[in-house]
Order: C-alpha cells, then sequence, then structure tokens
C-alpha cells in the first residue's frame, strides 16, 4: 500500500514539476498573486497570460544555454 501511494505522490510531483521547478515555482506564484488581486475587487484575468510571456522565454533560454 505505501509503495502505491510513493507511485502516486511521485507522478503527481514528476507531472507538476516536471524538468524545471523554477517553471512549477512561477506557476505557484502566479496563482497566488491572481488570487490576492481577485480577493483586492481588480480584475486578474491578465495575471497568467503576462506570468506566461516572461516565463516561457526564460526557460527556454535555460534550456537551450545548457545544451
Amino acid at each position: 500500500m505505501i509503495s502505491r501511494i510513493r507511485a502516486v505522490g511521485l507522478f503527481w510531483y514528476d507531472f507538476v514539476v516536471g524538468d524545471d521547478w523554477r517553471v512549477a515555482a512561477a506557476v505557484v506564484a502566479g496563482l497566488a498573486v491572481t488570487y490576492g488581486i481577485a480577493q483586492a475587487g481588480v480584475p486578474s484575468w491578465w495575471v497568467l497570460p503576462v506570468l506566461v510571456a516572461f516565463v516561457l522565454p526564460w526557460s527556454l533560454w535555460r534550456a537551450v544555454r545548457r545544451r
């Protein structure tokens, strides 16, 4: 039973974090910022597209630089 729970946990870790934990952390931070802005009553639909516009090129640059 423990091995199955561990396997499920490892699957979700690999699915969410994948190859780069920094991108996963940026997404979590972006969701937190979106939540905070929405709780303030300000439209927050724009936060995640802006985050993607910055994080995606940054991630690709880091991946290309490594090779």
